[in-house]
């Protein structure tokens, strides 16, 4: 065997032993019954997801399309999932429906082995067991995909109209182009496969629920190792390193978004991520950084002081903030209750509590009401996404999880404060703070900071 073929295979086989640990899966029943929920919603339609592309090599991690890892768990690039909706056959004057069995089909890509020497082995059609591993229906090659659809739409030409894709994905486009060219009729607009999955994605099954726990519980870890890490003199992106380090030890395998860690007056700027500054003593220092376990996202904030003591001023502000969100939780009444409503004059959303509270509670250095200083909703929901798709503003109901996220943020002072917490709506209605491990009170924080 001549030297540049061993070393092209040990660089294979390096490359297959350094792939990361698989992603911690739910069982293939469960994403079958989301797949068959979408099916039911199609109307006789058919869906058409794409994977997520293989990004340049060495340059950034994959990551799954978010719908497309929810309706089937599968985390490898360039594969396509067809999902056919079901029809009764039942006539309509002058419009005959044609009788359709629900259908699934994964179009898997082929296998670029030279390529695979860099990224690790990858599945294709012929795969032994590949239908197992993937837990659908039908697996073909990713090549059959346009005379699939060719078929489906040339039996009914009316199902044209009924397709659901990514709009934002070129290769779906392509593919209803060419479907629509080789049947010789003009491609329809698609519909947005979102509007579908997102109602779907909101209300997390038990294997969701227990996902999202465990990402909780690392990104606990890492809040924790920054409240022993902060101090003066240490910089905001050795902290945010400190607390990356604790979530790879927890199994994670990235954050959630880019951690925050602003200190002074990068404490009052909202999505500050920079991370550059060296913290002084007297700071206040905001940080929201949380992470991803097994694709399903948590999202912390906690405000520390500095030097592990609040100042009068820090406090005050800070028991603002707290009580704000104990005023939310408070308030919250399953299936009544909404958040993320920045009108803050519906009495039923938790916005609204929040910022009532917030506003006549505490001054500026100008005696005026601090309402001014929240510049952001209240939560959103979390799942798959740190942002997890819905329609806001959003009626809370069994199953779903969001945050509480309350903040007051003063520029002239130097001085921002955002608390943010989990919180997931059990089946009786009531909150269950998946974050209720990590200190809350300023007293809490002090105590952990000694």
């Amino acid at each position: 065997m001549s030297f540049s073929r061993v070393l092209a295979v040990a660089c294979f086989l390096f490359a297959a032993l350094s792939v990361a640990p698989a992603l911690e899966k739910q069982s293939a029943a469960d994403y079958h019954a989301r797949r068959v929920a979408l099916g039911n919603e199609l109307h006789g339609g058919v869906a058409i997801l794409f994977a997520a592309e293989e990004p340049a090599l060495d340059f950034d991690p994959y990551r799954q399309d978010s719908d497309f890892y929810y309706l089937t768990g599968w985390n490898e690039p360039g594969a396509a999932l067809l999902i056919v909706g079901p029809t009764s056959g039942t006539e309509r004057p002058g419009q005959p429906i044609h009788a359709r069995e629900y259908k699934e089909v994964l179009f898997l890509p082929t296998r670029n082995l030279r390529m695979e020497q860099y990224t690790g082995a990858k599945m294709d059609a012929s795969t032994p067991g590949v239908a197992r591993a993937t837990g659908v229906d039908n697996v073909e090659a990713m090549t059959n995909f346009a005379a699939d659809l060719n078929k489906l739409i040339e039996e009914d030409r009316r199902l044209a109209m009924n397709v659901w894709m990514q709009p934002h994905v070129k290769a779906a486009a392509s593919l209803l182009e060419f479907t629509a060219a080789t049947l010789g009729i003009t491609a329809p607009d698609p519909k947005d496969v979102a509007t579908l999955t997102m109602p779907l994605r909101e209300v997390k099954d038990a294997g969701e629920v227990e996902l999202l726990k465990k990402a909780s519980a690392a990104s606990i870890a890492g809040q924790r190792e920054m409240m022993k890490a902060v101090k003066p003199g240490e910089t905001e992106r050795a902290i945010a390193g400190a607390m990356t380090a604790a979530w790879y030890r927890q199994g994670c395998e990235r954050p959630s978004y880019a951690p925050i860690v602003g200190t002074g007056i990068n404490s009052t700027v909202l999505h500050y991520s920079e991370n550059v500054r060296t913290i002084a003593d007297g700071d206040m220092v905001v940080v929201d950084a949380a992470c991803e376990y097994s694709m399903y996202a948590s999202d912390i904030t906690r405000t520390v002081p500095a030097n592990g003591h609040f100042t009068a001023r820090q406090r005050e502000i800070y028991n603002v903030v707290l009580g704000a969100q104990k005023a939310a939780i408070d308030a919250f009444v399953v299936g009544k209750s909404k958040i993320n409503d920045f009108s803050h004059r519906d009495p039923d959303t938790l916005d609204t509590v929040a910022f009532n509270y917030i506003n006549t509670h505490g001054k500026d250095l100008h005696g005026q009401p601090l309402g001014k200083y929240w510049l952001h909703g209240l939560g959103h929901m979390v799942g798959i996404d740190v942002h997890d798709p819905a329609q806001y503003p959003a009626v809370l109901k069994p199953g779903m999880v969001f945050t509480i996220e309350p903040g007051v943020y003063i520029p002239e002072e130097k001085l921002g404060v955002r608390i943010e917490c989990d919180f997931l709506v059990l089946p009786d209605g009531k909150l269950l703070d998946l974050d209720a491990d990590l200190p809350h009170t300023a007293e809490d924080v002090e105590a952990v900071m000694k």
